[in-house]
């Protein structure tokens, strides 16, 4: 069956800045966190070149073109804007995405721009981070000079990616454990942040819409046993919807709550929060996916890691609640990840349910080992394959009701992984470097840019 998509639908792709950027130090930008993280495994690359985005971005945007997008998400480095994370703006990191934005829309290509991507100024990290109230008066400062500056050809923006991650697998993404009562009030001061953006981008963005970015992943119960269901129910909560709850309805999800209360976390609320998550709400929900999640109820704790045999369950241990278990009815990548075509759909069927507001997905990808040939060529029929299960399953979701406005898949160009390095490659165009030599950092069109290019052209999934 050929499937052919709504005539307006946005077909985009992804990239971070400082997964990407590289040039850490340069034209007065300051340190984030992803500059000065502890860093376990010291045989990948770091973000200090990535791949020289900062220096390349006019040849990786007439790429992008050529492709065919019609979108380009990115996000801004807060530390080029503020290298503090408030007070002295840096005209150079002002100019610098105004000199991005610009040739975007030279070729037609709409900016979807993500206000936060993991990279919080260090300068604010010193001073607790997300953890004090202090980092919200510092976001809402940094998200209206944005808005002011750049709203005028920018109109659709992104929050902060994916919070529930960042809390989630705080070791893998910040490179330290947060405590679980300092992990929820930066939860509730991530989220308060997001309400001050959807206040603030509706003020001052004529026509400007904005949305939430969180990693979506179903959570399926490993077996018809009422606690495994449960246990399914509660992750769902703490992983999903306690977000989107929050975005969308402007209240704190029951499952979610009682877990606080079982977990005797205590939220502290500022005078105005209440009101100001009941009064401010998002134009969309973008979503990432790569997978869904399967749990089970732990019963025993010396067996937390029992049924554990894909790398992203293994995060998922809370005792008492649930724990991972890996998913023996769905293939894996070479990355020990799971793949789950039939759950992008039933994922994007639950959300629309839940949320009814547009959908437009803003990370799905394969990383994988890719191979530049000696005549300069990429042969990834394996992503094609990834992309073309997804996508196929994206129509349906269409077809069944769901309000899918777009796919803008990770990534646009190879990046570096945040804890896997540059050999970790998600892109349509391939980066000539490795984890220790950078090379001439050429750009190279793989066989997936060459599919993606024809699904764009034709608005149908290519036979």
């Amino acid at each position: 069956m050929t499937h052919t998509f709504p005539k307006n639908f946005l077909w985009g792709a992804s990239i971070s800045a400082h997964q990407t950027e590289g040039a850490y130090q340069a034209d007065g930008k300051g340190l984030s966190v992803q500059d000065t993280r502890p860093r376990d495994n010291h045989d990948i690359t770091d973000f200090t070149v990535a791949v020289d985005h900062y220096h390349r971005y006019k040849e990786d945007i007439r790429l992008l073109s050529e492709l065919g997008l019609n979108i380009f998400r990115f996000s801004i480095a807060w530390t080029r804007i503020f290298p503090n994370g408030r007070g002295e703006i840096n005209q150079a990191g002002i100019d610098h995405y105004n000199d991005v934005i610009n040739e975007c829309l030279k070729y037609n290509i709409q900016p979807y721009i993500t206000l936060n991507h993991f990279d919080l100024p260090q300068a604010l990290e010193d001073e607790g981070g997300w953890s004090v109230r202090s980092t919200v008066d510092a976001f809402k400062e940094y998200a209206q000079l944005l808005f002011e500056t750049y709203g005028d050809r920018v109109k659709n923006w992104l929050t902060i990616n994916e919070p529930n991650i960042m809390l989630l697998v705080d070791q893998k993404i910040l490179g330290k454990s947060i405590p679980i009562q300092e992990k929820y009030q930066q939860f509730h001061h991530l989220m308060m942040a997001e309400k001050y953006a959807f206040k603030l981008c509706h003020e001052l963005v004529s026509e400007g819409k904005i949305g939430p970015v969180p990693n979506i992943s179903l959570v399926y119960p490993a077996s018809s046993k009422p606690l495994d269901n449960q246990a399914a129910l509660y992750f769902n909560s703490v992983r999903n919807w306690a977000y989107l709850d929050f975005s969308c309805f402007g209240r704190y999800n029951a499952v979610f709550k009682d877990y606080l209360n079982q977990k005797n976390v205590t939220i502290e609320f500022a005078e105005d929060d209440e009101k100001m998550m009941k009064s401010h709400f998002p134009d969309f929900v973008a979503m990432n996916f790569y997978t869904t999640v399967t749990v089970e109820k732990p019963t025993k704790k010396d067996g937390m890691s029992d049924g554990i045999s894909d790398q992203q369950s293994e995060d998922i241990m809370e005792w008492g609640f649930y724990k991972g278990y890996t998913n023996p009815n769905l293939q894996k990548n070479e990355f020990n990840w799971t793949i789950d075509p039939d759950g992008l759909k039933t994922t994007l069927q639950t959300l629309y349910d839940r949320y009814h507001l547009p959908i437009i997905i803003t990370e799905n990808g394969l990383g994988a080992r890719d191979e530049l040939t000696a005549d300069g060529k990429i042969h990834d029929a394996y992503r094609i394959n990834y992309l073309e299960q997804h996508l196929t399953k994206c129509a349906e979701a269409i077809e069944a009701g769901v309000e899918l406005i777009g796919y803008s898949p990770w990534s646009a160009i190879d990046l570096v992984s945040v804890h896997e390095g540059i050999s970790k490659r998600y892109g349509f165009i391939y980066v000539d470097r490795d984890e220790q030599n950078e090379k001439e950092l050429a750009r190279y069109k793989k066989d997936s840019f060459y599919w993606y290019q024809q699904l764009i052209e034709t608005n149908e999934m290519p036979s």
